[in-house]
């Protein structure tokens, strides 16, 4: 009995060291160095999901090992969780998380905000959406009851859902720039960049992909970066039940249902990629890894003149924004030119996203 104990825990031990070592290969950027004086400011996005958790159990315990090796760190890491839903039970509860995550992991700075702040920012095109520009002196209910409004009126369900994430990014952008945060470390498995690669591109903006899930400058003028990205999300769940104390206690498993984009009668375009990739990689894991590297692969257009979209911000070339814009090809020359009085500028999947 105890051999077999033995074996389990040499098991278990390996196991961890594997997705330890694969997300720490990927953060090779921020290693110290001899001129490392100040530490890099990170933005951490934390969703209370399997993947986020355990990628912050790792980073923590990496600052660690840092601080007792060399007595400082590369980077530090200002955590933030983004409120989704708008129920204050809902916010409660979040809350209440959050203090347990402080109180584990205790190096770091959080904050905590709802998507509602994202309707502040001035740098998205509100009339597009048929809203009025935002205002400093707008109530916190009043955002929430707002955005509540704007996620509603959109015309299906999976274009709630797509204007829930766009602000979603937007929101996570802007609070990384005003925090002095060079770049964002997401929490996104293979499996989780599989999907967002398959969905991206059935929503239109397949033109994305290079700055959507690949590691480096984004088009918004700060990092990207992946650190989970060779790692599934099987393998994270597994893993997040295996630390010492297990992190299971901190991860928030919710009904897709209750999330302020989701419908109860249709199901939206990312609802079917996690159904279909959650079910590949079981049996054929090799699919969802090849997926992504062929997605790391792209790269954007260049030489064309671009114009960052009204509601996304991601670029868009010259003559190829809005639903009529795009003919199904990638010769801009070919498309019809806008009137002068069109000054909105939004690409082909937010069009889709606002029109249906």
């Amino acid at each position: 009995m105890n051999k077999q104990r033995s074996k389990f825990d040499q098991k278990k031990k390996c196991f961890a060291q594997y997705i330890t070592t694969k997300a720490i290969k990927r953060m090779e950027t921020y290693k110290i160095r001899s001129s490392t004086i100040t530490p890099k400011k990170l933005l951490f996005p934390l969703s209370f999901g399997p993947c986020s958790a355990a990628l912050l159990h790792i980073l923590d315990d990496h600052l660690r090992g840092q601080f007792e090796r060399m007595n400082r760190n590369a980077y530090e890491l200002h955590v933030v969780h983004i409120h989704l839903y708008l129920e204050a039970a809902d916010r409660l509860e979040s809350a209440r998380l959050l203090e347990r995550y402080k109180a584990r992991f205790p190096r770091h700075t959080y904050s905590s905000m709802g998507l509602e702040d994202a309707l502040l920012l001035d740098n998205i095109d509100w009339k597009s959406l048929g809203m009025p520009p935002p205002t400093e002196q707008e109530s916190q209910k009043l955002g929430t009851e707002k955005l509540h409004a704007l996620v509603a009126s959109m015309p299906s369900a999976t274009s709630r859902k797509d204007i829930a994430t766009t602000l979603l990014t937007r929101l996570l952008v802007d609070v990384a720039k005003r925090n002095g945060c060079e770049s964002i470390l997401f929490g996104d498995s293979t499996t989780k960049l599989a999907e967002k690669t398959l969905t991206e591109t059935a929503k239109g903006r397949g033109f994305s992909l290079p700055w959507q899930v690949s590691d480096g400058l984004s088009s918004y003028g700060i990092g990207f970066n992946y650190p989970l990205r060779d790692i599934l999300k099987k393998e994270l769940v597994q893993f997040s039940s295996l630390t010492t104390p297990p992190l299971t206690d901190l991860v928030a498993h919710r009904d897709a249902s209750s999330n302020i984009s989701a419908s109860s009668k249709m199901t939206t375009i990312d609802d079917l990629m996690v159904q279909y990739f959650e079910s590949v990689e079981e049996n054929y894991p090799s699919i969802v890894a090849n997926v992504v590297r062929t997605s790391n692969k792209l790269q954007p257009l260049s030489g064309e003149s671009t114009t960052a979209c009204g509601l996304c911000g991601l670029p868009v070339s010259e003559g190829t924004d809005g639903i009529f814009g795009w003919g199904g090809d990638q010769n801009s020359d070919s498309r019809p030119i806008k009137s002068d009085s069109e000054n909105s500028v939004l690409c082909y999947g937010c069009s889709r996203s606002i029109n249906g």
